[in-house]
């Protein structure tokens, strides 16, 4: 499992603390935090990785990658938000579809079922989300309907030939071209994304989606 994290000392411990009951081979990716964020990696017993300055979430989960690809035994590999909205229960289930399914990589999804009246995802988080997939054909191409969604598990297919050159948040549209470019066999996950107040605080406004794909554009024309 591969962490990024950014100043997010306040939850990170307890968010790696829960994964490792089930998932003991973490490695939490410290992106130049300026708070206690790699001590509490420490204290949660992850493997902590450092980046002297902050590269952002991009950087970070290519870093993460890397590192983790070069363990023994790696076969399946999450990517999994530090700020405690995404749940345990959602990648077994994913992981236990790349691994019994021909598929390389599946993505969570907050909209891959009918709303249910326990869902948190806000309105605006929602027309953030809706108008990313409506701009971009690649997503509508694969069929994905939160392409946004930083919750993926995928093989070693997809992690040996992961290059993510957008360093911030704009990787998740650069993963999306990867997905389509490489081939990639590719399946959505309905999970459920949990929303606190400290979550939210950190959430997309509808200008970073706007810069999101603003930066996809500059991605495209970037050599690979």
């Amino acid at each position: 499992m591969i962490v990024p994290c950014f100043n997010e000392g306040t939850v990170i411990e307890d968010v790696l603390s829960s994964a490792r009951e089930t998932f003991p081979n973490i490695v939490a990716v410290d992106d130049g935090s300026s708070d206690e964020s790699a001590a509490a990696i420490h204290r949660a017993g992850a493997h902590l990785v450092r980046h002297p300055v902050n590269l952002g979430q991009g950087a970070a989960i290519q870093t993460g990658v890397e590192y983790a690809r070069t363990q023994p035994g790696a076969r399946y590999f999450v990517t999994f938000d530090a700020d405690g909205q995404h749940q345990v229960k959602d990648v077994l289930a994913m992981v236990e579809r790349v691994r019994a399914e021909p598929v390389d990589i599946v993505v969570g999804t907050r909209f891959g079922r009918p709303r249910r009246e326990g869902d948190q995802v806000p309105l605006i988080k929602r027309i953030v989300l809706r108008t990313v997939v409506m701009l971009s054909p690649r997503t509508r191409r694969l069929g994905l309907t939160d392409a946004h969604n930083g919750l993926r598990v995928f093989n070693t297919r997809v992690a040996d030939d992961l290059n993510l050159r957008m360093n911030g948040m704009s990787h998740a549209s650069e993963f999306v071209e990867l997905m389509d470019s490489r081939g990639w066999r590719v399946a959505e996950q309905p999970v459920d994304i949990l929303y606190t107040e400290y979550s939210m605080s950190k959430g997309q406004s509808l200008l970073n989606g706007i810069n999101i794909l603003s930066d996809g554009f500059v991605g495209k024309r970037l050599p690979r």
